[in-house]
């Protein structure tokens, strides 16, 4: 059992307006969105590869992975990207906007609600209610993420 005063610390992010977070062991870096090259035939998931400093590395869509829709006109690019580790090499997850690496109780985190259904109830680990919104909590089983 974890002592009461036990804490996670999560880096949060925003996509569709939404506030997420991911633990922070998992994220290997925070940049700026790089170009993404398409793969023909590939799930709905991938939205493409991108070449980070001569590695290539697979880039999930999350809002597809989420079933959020798609911002504004469908043209918009993401402005940064969110680099995490797992054991098949990096992913990248192309996100709105960077916020804060937050400390986390564990008392403030919440399961996820009976009312919250599709794949975003698979995919969110916990929610935490902040002063102005709610922190989704995303699982580190990124295979969930991933869709695969």
């Amino acid at each position: 059992m974890l002592p009461m005063n036990y804490s996670r610390q999560i880096c949060t992010f925003i996509l569709n307006g939404r506030l997420f977070g991911l633990d922070v062991d998992c994220v290997l870096e925070v940049i700026r969105s790089l170009p993404i090259t398409i793969v023909p035939l590939a799930p709905d998931a991938v939205c493409g590869l991108i070449n980070l400093r001569g590695q290539i590395v697979t880039a999930i869509d999350l809002r597809r992975r989420l079933e959020l829709p798609v911002s504004g006109d469908g043209t918009s690019l993401p402005k940064m990207n969110i680099i995490i580790k797992t054991a098949e090499g990096p992913l990248c997850f192309p996100i709105d906007d960077v916020g804060d690496v937050m400390e986390v109780s564990i008392q403030s985190l919440e399961p996820v609600p009976e009312t919250m259904t599709g794949v975003a109830r698979k995919m969110i680990d916990s929610v935490c209610k902040l002063p102005t919104q709610l922190l989704l909590v995303l699982k580190s089983e990124f295979t969930i993420l991933a869709g695969a």
